[in-house]
């Protein structure tokens, strides 16, 4: 399989082989394992190094000073855990592993001479990270809007498309490694709400969760419940094939190379 960061920014442009080349070789320079829960970047830090999720779940999370907290964002094969950090620092937030993560750290220096160097790697990161900020408008307007039921169908669908984006699934399934707790901290809910919605979902055939196992038995009637438009994803770029939506664009690669659209 592809490395998961260059698939993902190919969703944006069309890497030569030396970028590829490039990427490849700095994401294996200086590569460290955490285990479950354990701490990548702490709120307050201030790393030397841009961190790429190369193989796990991480998540972004902030906490109250009575211990409440709350995940901002899941972290998957292929995402920059701290893009801004390359402008903004210390961390105002915290990012941590969910399962075993293996993370490789990229040295500011290094960015910035890729940024610098290579323009279609830098147009390529800086489209990924305007994504992730949509991203949250997008967890934004599911807390202030969406229903209990609708945010989790949403955040399914998400997680769903952006790991079948760097080829992360098998058909209508996916791994899903991910605690309830988890999943509560994410959608605002409570537990014993979070466990109702997922009991409404399983009675309604809309998911099918076994072994850590995501199945998707009908894309287009999650999206439906879920009030569900990918394009703050901005996957039109991107051949991905679904049949159950005409909201992707086709839109040729040759396109994509002469610069980002209008």
């Amino acid at each position: 399989m592809a490395h998961p960061l260059i698939r993902k920014l190919e969703q944006f442009t069309r890497l030569a082989a030396d970028d590829q080349r490039l990427l490849e070789r700095v994401s294996c320079e200086h590569v460290r394992r955490f285990g479950p829960r354990e701490d990548i970047l702490c709120e307050g830090d201030e790393p030397g190094e841009i961190h790429l999720i190369l193989s796990g779940w991480a998540c972004r999370s902030k906490q109250l000073e009575d211990g409440r907290t709350a995940i901002l964002a899941f972290l998957l094969p292929g995402d920059l855990c701290d893009l801004d950090n390359f402008l903004l620092r210390p961390m105002d937030h915290s990012v941590g592993a969910l399962t075993a993560v293996t993370v490789a750290g990229i040295p500011r220096p290094l960015l910035e001479d890729l940024m610098l160097q290579h323009a279609r790697i830098a147009q390529a990161l800086w489209r990924a990270a305007l994504i992730d900020a949509a991203i949250q408008r997008e967890w934004t307007l599911n807390l202030s809007q969406r229903t209990a039921y609708e945010r989790l169908c949403h955040l399914l669908c998400e997680l769903f498309l952006r790991l079948r984006t760097v080829g992360l699934t098998q058909g209508s399934s996916c791994e899903l490694p991910i605690t309830q707790a988890k999943f509560a901290e994410a959608t605002g809910l409570t537990l014993v709400h979070l466990n109702r919605m997922l009991q409404e979902l399983r009675a309604a055939n809309l998911v099918v969760l076994k072994s850590k196992t995501l199945t998707i038995p009908d894309l287009g009637a999650l999206m439906s419940a879920a009030l569900f438009n990918p394009a703050y994803l901005h996957l039109d770029h991107a051949a991905i094939g679904w049949d159950v939506t005409e909201l992707v664009l086709s839109r040729s690669m040759d396109d994509l190379s002469t610069g980002p659209r209008p």
